[in-house]
């Protein structure tokens, strides 16, 4: 078991907040707490400690993501930065994407693609279904 002293080990709350995965600790505390969020193949609580080569797998907005721990950093630090915390696997990247795509698609035969008719346009609409067009 890891300790939290332990210079080569942190809070999984803590390494989501620094790597920019969620804008505060307190919305990391929450999906794990939900089981959003799992280490190593196993769900986990908030004061988990993760070392260097440890898995995580979360889901962010129904998105999936499997990533490997390269770093540890105790400060919020700069995107870039973060993202060397941390490295994806390439799987998972492919999955997310295909799954923006679908649900790209799914919009462009929404009811109203550019928004809700506006009154003018609302009129103009039942104008014609009433056939006094």
């Amino acid at each position: 078991m890891k300790d939290n002293n332990d210079s080569s080990a942190i809070r999984l709350d803590k390494w989501l907040w620094a790597a920019r995965f969620f804008k505060t600790r307190s919305l990391a505390q929450k999906h794990i707490e939900l089981g959003r969020v799992q280490v190593n193949g196993s769900k986990v609580k908030n004061s988990k400690s993760v070392g260097i080569g440890d898995i995580i797998e979360l889901t962010l907005n129904s998105l999936p993501y499997k990533i490997e721990v390269k770093g540890l950093n105790n400060q919020r630090r700069p995107a870039p930065e973060a993202r060397c915390l941390y490295e994806e696997d390439q799987a998972t990247v492919d999955l997310r994407e295909k799954r923006r795509q679908l649900d790209e698609f799914s919009r462009i035969n929404h009811v109203y693609p550019d928004g809700r008719p506006t009154k003018r346009n609302r009129r103009q609409l039942d104008k014609m279904k009433k056939g006094s067009w």
